[in-house]
């Protein structure tokens, strides 16, 4: 007898169901896939340039090198070289995955003062229309907030919809680091808000740092707000499909790789970056200890065994989140695939109480951010499980602990 769950009538139930949530997608929001703006001219025109430059008498190496690679050829140069180097080409070296940290954060802090420049201008241009201006004068906002006393950018691209990475804590000698990986709608214009300010990936990021010295204020940790990938548009067609977090798994697996020192990661994944997560684990550096996701519309597998990865995967989702009414299927890549939160999934299901909908997992107080804070500085034994039984805390032999500070 054909089981429910592989019933041929039941399949084709599903299917239909996928595509009539993909049409109102469509006739909601439009088909966001085909709005995607051309990467502007002036970081080509670097990338030209730093083909044909040398530096110690070398040639530089292609931008695109490995990160180790990349690493050994900085080393090699004087502290003088390297900073000519930044000064030179900011738009390369702050988004160079080998490069010293501090020397992207210099990087950055040049490229962000020559974007807000040109939106400056843009903000004057009459060639340009109304809104046209009025969106120049956000990015330059945001431009001009991100050159904020201490703040360490990390990967700051604004071609496009633009891309960034921000860094709280000592990535140098942090000895556990979390790596947020937001979802749908980020870009440069919605890196941050000063309304429901934990709902954006740097206040996400923030909140759960602030967690994080909370629960082990001994243990050296930092927190990446990671917006270095293209999000979906909105609730469209690249909303539903895998494209995009395919995409951004390559970034994601190439930016922990070359993270400095021996730390171990936990990614924590809200909404379509849980989709990322999931596609990135099968090639996820082996420093990954543990993957967390919140309000997942999937991970792009059938359950946590098929993401093929050691790293511990964590689960959780509010009550109120809209996420759960989501048909979690997937049908001719259409779909993310299991509920992460359904049992059979085989996720390790933790407590959000307190998130109070979708995008409140990182308020402080909630018991959602305090369990991705347990998990991200390996505190299991304070994590609080969905369940009463502890369940989510079996089969870990101990914590790990971080060198003290």
């Amino acid at each position: 007898m054909t089981s429910f769950d592989t019933s041929p009538t039941v399949t084709a139930w599903r299917a239909l169901l996928a595509l009539a949530v993909v049409f109102v997608m469509l006739a909601t929001t439009g088909w966001s896939a085909a709005h995607h703006r051309p990467a502007d001219g002036p970081r080509e025109i670097a990338l030209a340039a730093w083909a044909r430059d040398r530096a110690a008498g070398h040639p530089l190496p292609d931008a695109g090198a490995p990160a180790q690679r990349l690493a050994r050829f900085f080393a090699a140069l004087t502290a003088g070289q390297r900073i000519a180097l930044a000064d030179k080409y900011p738009s390369i070296v702050g988004n160079l995955n080998g490069a010293p940290v501090t020397l992207r954060y210099r990087a950055n802090r040049l490229a962000l003062k020559q974007a807000a420049a040109v939106e400056k201008r843009r903000t004057y241009d009459e060639t340009l229309s109304a809104n046209g201006r009025s969106e120049a004068t956000r990015r330059m906002h945001r431009f001009r907030s991100l050159l904020g006393e201490g703040r360490q950018i990390l990967a700051f691209d604004p071609s496009g919809r633009g891309r960034a990475a921000e860094v709280f804590g000592d990535l140098d000698r942090a000895d556990r680091v979390s790596v947020v990986v937001p979802g749908v709608d980020t870009d440069l214009l919605t890196l941050e808000r000063s309304n429901r300010v934990n709902s954006a990936p740097v206040g996400m990021a923030k909140s759960l740092y602030g967690a994080e010295r909370a629960a082990a204020p001994a243990t050296r940790t930092a927190v990446i707000a990671w917006a270095d990938y293209t999000a979906p548009a909105g609730l469209g067609m690249d909303a539903a499909l895998g494209v995009l977090a395919a995409q951004g798994a390559v970034r994601l697996n190439a930016l922990v790789g070359a993270l400095p020192g021996a730390s171990d990661v936990s990614l924590v994944c809200h909404s379509y970056g849980s989709v990322v997560c999931g596609v990135a684990a099968d090639d996820a550096p082996a420093r990954v200890t543990d993957i967390a996701v919140a309000g997942s519309p999937g991970m792009r597998a059938e359950n946590a065994a098929r993401l093929r990865t050691d790293a511990r995967i964590w689960a959780m989702r509010d009550e109120d989140d809209w996420i759960g009414d989501v048909p979690h299927m997937e049908f001719g890549g259409i779909g993310h695939g299991a509920d992460p939160v359904d049992p059979a999934f085989g996720a390790r299901l933790v407590s959000a109480a307190g998130a109070a909908g979708h995008s409140g997992y990182f308020e402080p107080g909630t018991e959602s951010l305090g369990n991705l804070a347990a998990i991200g500085v390996g505190a299991y034994g304070s994590v609080s499980c969905a369940t009463a039984d502890g369940a989510c805390r079996s089969g870990i032999s101990g914590e790990r602990e971080g060198r003290r500070a």
